[in-house]
């Protein structure tokens, strides 16, 4: 019953309300505009046109979805002028450069797009004259990582060793900055703007097509029946479903329109303990697709990884009342029948619906 509960919830929420989505033409973000747009929202994407032709977008039509406009967040006029167009009740701010390989190869890019680009969002948002609710995305990996075993906590310190995680960090400091000089929650009734973080774990689920991920190299190594290389198997990360980020998106911003107070850091991520290692994924996923084949491979580029990752949910526990709901287990089975039944002929659209629904336990109704 908690389940229907929230989705009513969030249903009487998200009704008819205004959201602007960076991003959404990416993975979490077509995933957030299915979401999305089974809650009822009117959304307007902004976002890179998307890379493949096999990307979740346009398997699940995402033109028909939102009212998209296909522009660089880098680009400062364009975001003013399509925030100011779309006078949003919420804003989540996805787009980004998202992978750290990339960064090492692209660090200007990388920090230009995810600082500079933040800041964009930003100020379009601080020059609104009505009220707005915005949900920046981050990530695990703006943490100072000391290798420890210990799940990090939302005040503890921000670093960043490669070009991605020290961007994203970097990201946060500019967001604490205009939190503070521009929408303190102390003088909300004055500027009627709440801006909270979201850092989420490594996100697997259908439709994933980035280069350098775990999962869509071996959905691309199993079409190409040849091996996958895997860097470091014994790597520890936070693997949860998009959904489970997704939810405490929805989830946050919902809360966070009804009470300014809830401003600052939230971490979601699996239970603790419920961690695998990058082998132990992989190993789960081709017992579940029922094929594919793997080896170690180091890297010959032999840039930094990190070798344990954990977070820290308590105060998303405990101040939002959000809880993981599938397991990591659970939550590769939900990914590889993805691809598999895709495969097989399934359409992409309904059965990431049904995947919502699911979800939420309301399939069938």
């Amino acid at each position: 019953m908690e389940k229907l509960g929230i989705m009513k919830e969030l249903r009487d929420f998200y009704a008819g309300k205004r959201v602007f989505l960076t991003g959404h033409t990416g993975f979490k973000g077509s995933w957030l505009l299915l979401l999305l747009r089974e809650l009822g929202a009117e959304i307007s994407g902004f976002s890179l046109a998307p890379l493949h032709k096999n990307d979740l977008y346009l398997l699940a039509g995402g033109d028909a979805l939102c009212d998209s406009r296909i522009a660089d967040i880098r680009d400062r006029e364009a975001v003013e002028t399509a925030i100011a167009a779309a006078r949003p009740d919420l804003i989540f701010h996805l787009a980004a450069q998202p992978l750290v390989r990339e960064s090492y190869r692209c660090p200007l890019e990388t920090f230009d797009t995810n600082v500079i680009g933040s800041v964009h969002v930003l100020d379009a948002m601080r020059q609104l004259p009505g009220a707005c609710t915005a949900l920046m995305i981050t990530t695990d990996k703006v943490y100072e990582n000391r290798e420890w075993g210990f799940p990090y906590k939302e005040n503890d310190r921000l670093g960043g060793f490669d070009p991605y995680s020290s961007s994203k960090a970097a990201a946060e400091i500019c967001i604490a900055s205009y939190q503070k000089a521009f929408f303190a929650p102390e003088k909300f009734k004055e500027h009627r703007k709440s801006l909270a973080v979201a850092r989420g774990g490594n996100v697997i689920g259908g439709g994933d097509r980035a280069e350098d991920r775990i999962i869509p190299d071996l959905i691309r190594s199993i079409e190409a029946n040849r091996e996958l290389r895997i860097r470091n198997p014994r790597a520890i990360r936070p693997w949860q479903h998009v959904l489970e980020l997704l939810y405490g998106y929805c989830l946050l911003g919902m809360r966070l329109n009804k009470d300014p107070l809830l401003q600052g850091a939230y971490n979601f991520g699996p239970r603790d303990g419920d961690e695998m290692t990058v082998e132990e994924l992989v190993m789960t996923a081709i017992r579940i697709y029922g094929k594919g084949h793997y080896a170690h491979r180091p890297d010959t580029e032999e840039l930094h990884e990190a070798g344990i990752l954990r977070l820290n949910i308590e105060k998303a526990q405990n101040t939002l009342n959000w809880y993981p709901r599938w397991s990591s287990t659970e939550a590769v089975e939900k990914t590889i029948s993805w691809y598999r039944d895709i495969a097989g002929g399934a359409d992409p659209r309904a059965y990431c619906q049904r995947q919502i629904r699911e979800y939420f336990e309301e399939e069938g109704s």
